[in-house]
C-alpha cells in the first residue's frame, strides 16, 4: 500500500532518495501499470499535448518548440529527462524549472493514488509531472520520451502530435538489435487519426509501415517536408497533405537556429512540421519562429562555453551522436590538440562511439562514473586501446578530475572536449559553475 500521508518526504531529495530505494529495477517496460494511476489522478487538463521520441534530437526539439510556443505567447509546460544538474530541470513551465514545493505535491498526489500498483522512478517522475501540469493548466503540454516508445510511460498520454527525430541503435537490451525494431517501438506513440512526424530522413520501414497501418497522418523527412539554405540563412518547405502531398508550401529567410551543430536544421524543420499540423489549435507566427530559434538554448547539446581553451559540452553516448559530434568538430575551425574528457556507461557502444571520433581526439583523460552501470576509467582505457587507439590515455576517478587535469596540460588555443554520458557532462558542469562562485 501506498505510505500514509504523515510518512511522506516533505522535502524533494527526500522523494527522490525513497523512489531510488524503494525501486531495484529502473526500467520497467510496459503501460498498465502507469495507465491505472493515470486514470486514477483525474480529469486532464484541455491542453495541447506533443510527444517527442527517437534516439538523439529529442531534447534540442523540445526546447525548440518550447521556445517558439512561448514567443507566441502561449503557456507551456515541458518534461524532459535525464537533468543535469538537479531534477527540476526535468519540469518546466513557461521556460523556468518549477520549484521544490510544485514537485513534492506533485509526488504526492501520484502516491496518493497509486494503491498496490508499483511504480518505478522514471514512472512516478512522470506522472508526478503531469500532475504538476494538471494545477498549472498550460496550453500546450511537450513530453519527451525516455526509452523506446511504445511502452515507455510517456506513452499513456495520447499526442495531438507526436515527433520521432531519429532512430539509431541504442538500448538495444530493450528495443532490439536492428533499425527495423528500434523503429517500430519508437513508432508506439503515433495516434491513429492525428500527425505524426518523423525527422529522420531514413526512416526504418517497420516506422512508415506501422504509421500506414493505424492511419496516422504522417509527414516523413525527405518526403514530406525538408529544408535548404547557404550560409547565411536557411529556408523550410512541406506539402499540404501527405502522402497525397497536394500544394507545396514554402518559408524562406530563417535564421540559423542557437544550437550549434550540423544537425540541428534537420530538428528545426521537424519541429516546424509539427507546428504546422497544429496550426488550426495554436497558431505561430513566423516572427515568433524566428525569435525561438534564436533563443533556444540546451545545455550540454554541443554546448561551447565561452573562453579559451575552448570548452566543449556534447551528451553524445551512442554511434550516432558520436558522428554528428565529429563532425561539428570538424567545424569549428583549427585547434593544435583536442583533450577529450571522456567517462560512458558500461551498456553502450564504446567502441562504436569511439572509432567515430578519435581523429578528432589527441589526448584521452578518462573518468569513471559512479553506480552499477559507470565503467572504471581503466576499463574504459582497455576498451579504447581494443578500439585501436593509441594516443595519450590516462586515467581518473571522475569527471571533474579529467577536467582539473585537462585545464591544466591544454594550451590556451587548445579545445578541451567532455562527452560521453550526461553524468560527465554535469560532473564537468558543475564543476565549472563552482569555478565561477
Amino acid at each position: 500500500m501506498s505510505a500514509s500521508i504523515s510518512a511522506l518526504p516533505q522535502t524533494l531529495d527526500g522523494w527522490l532518495q525513497l523512489l531510488e530505494q524503494r525501486h531495484a529495477q529502473s526500467i520497467r517496460l510496459g503501460l498498465d501499470r502507469v495507465a491505472a494511476v493515470r486514470a486514477a489522478l483525474g480529469p486532464d487538463p484541455d491542453a495541447v499535448v506533443i510527444t517527442v521520441g527517437g534516439t538523439n534530437g529529442k531534447g534540442s526539439c523540445c526546447a525548440m518548440l518550447e521556445a517558439i510556443l512561448l514567443a507566441e505567447g502561449y503557456r507551456v509546460g515541458c518534461y524532459t529527462s535525464p537533468h543535469l544538474l538537479k531534477y527540476n530541470e526535468r519540469v518546466r513551465i513557461d521556460g523556468k524549472d518549477v520549484d521544490d514545493e510544485a514537485l513534492v505535491a506533485g509526488f504526492a498526489a501520484v502516491e496518493a493514488v497509486r494503491g498496490d500498483t508499483p511504480l518505478t522512478y522514471f514512472e512516478h517522475g512522470t506522472l508526478a509531472a503531469w500532475s504538476v501540469f494538471c494545477a498549472a493548466r498550460p496550453d500546450v503540454i511537450i513530453l519527451e520520451v525516455g526509452l523506446g516508445g511504445r511502452l515507455d510511460a510517456v506513452n499513456v498520454f495520447d499526442a495531438d502530435c507526436a515527433l520521432v527525430t531519429s532512430i539509431a541503435l541504442d538500448h538495444m537490451d530493450y528495443l532490439g538489435d536492428s533499425r527495423d525494431a528500434i523503429g517500430f517501438e519508437k513508432a508506439g506513440i503515433f495516434r491513429s487519426g492525428r500527425p505524426a512526424v518523423c525527422g529522420d530522413p531514413q526512416p526504418p520501414a517497420t516506422l512508415l509501415a506501422h504509421a500506414e497501418a493505424i492511419g496516422a497522418q504522417l509527414w516523413a523527412s525527405g518526403r514530406d517536408f525538408g529544408f535548404g539554405g547557404d550560409r547565411q540563412q536557411w529556408g523550410y518547405w512541406r506539402y499540404e497533405t501527405p502522402p497525397a502531398r497536394g500544394a507545396l508550401v514554402k518559408r524562406g529567410g530563417l535564421a540559423y537556429p542557437a544550437l550549434r551543430g550540423v544537425n540541428q536544421l534537420l530538428n528545426a524543420a521537424a519541429v516546424m512540421t509539427v507546428l504546422e499540423t497544429l496550426r488550426d489549435r495554436v497558431p505561430v507566427s513566423m516572427q515568433a519562429i524566428r525569435q525561438g530559434l534564436m533563443l533556444v538554448d540546451v545545455p550540454g547539446r554541443f554546448q561551447v562555453l565561452p573562453g579559451r581553451p575552448a570548452v566543449v559540452l556534447d551528451v553524445a553516448h551512442n554511434p550516432q551522436a558520436a558522428g554528428v559530434l565529429a563532425e561539428n568538430l570538424g567545424s569549428m575551425g583549427f585547434y593544435p590538440e583536442t583533450w577529450a574528457v571522456f567517462g560512458m556507461l558500461n551498456d553502450k557502444d564504446v567502441e562504436g562511439v569511439v572509432d567515430l571520433i578519435k581523429g578528432r581526439v589527441d589526448h584521452w583523460l578518462l573518468a569513471g562514473l559512479p553506480g552499477p552501470r559507470g565503467l572504471k576509467a581503466e576499463a574504459l582505457a582497455e576498451r579504447l586501446r581494443a578500439a585501436g587507439v593509441e594516443a595519450d590515455i590516462r586515467c581518473f576517478d571522475a569527471p571533474a578530475d579529467a577536467f582539473a587535469a585537462a585545464q591544466q596540460a591544454a594550451g590556451e588555443g587548445d579545445r578541451i572536449l567532455a562527452f560521453g554520458s550526461f553524468l560527465t557532462v554535469a560532473d564537468v558542469l558543475a564543476a565549472v559553475k563552482a569555478a565561477r562562485h
